[in-house]
């Protein structure tokens, strides 16, 4: 016999914790990013709130716990774009680099 509850690792549901005040949060402008990406994408057909879901289960307990809620986000849409073959990871790979290579700011990368 097992000592499992149920429930997996990420499952905090029912858990104690602290109270939630949402009014202390202003969303950061890359955050509203990744929401209105994660609706285009999900609108688009590329995925499912299943399959972001999914993604951000398969993560593991040190990455969910050690990363943000749109960190884990961001990570589960591009693994479903991935998946559902809109680019490669190769392809995510270069245009990294040249995103990298504009400069570390705006100002840098606009004086090219």
């Amino acid at each position: 016999m097992t000592d499992f509850d149920g429930k997996r690792w990420h499952d905090m549901g029912g858990d104690p914790a602290a109270p939630i005040e949402a009014s202390e949060h202003d969303f950061a402008f890359w955050e509203r990013r990744v929401d209105a990406l994660m609706v285009l994408c999900s609108t688009k057909g590329y995925f499912t709130v299943d399959g972001l879901r999914r993604a951000i289960e398969d993560m593991g307990p040190d990455v969910f716990e050690n990363t943000t809620y749109y960190d884990r986000w961001i990570a589960s849409v591009n693994q479903n774009l991935i998946e559902a073959g809109v680019y490669s990871l190769g392809d995510l790979g270069a245009k990294m680099a040249e995103v990298t290579a504009r400069g570390a700011t705006y100002g840098e990368a606009s004086s090219e």
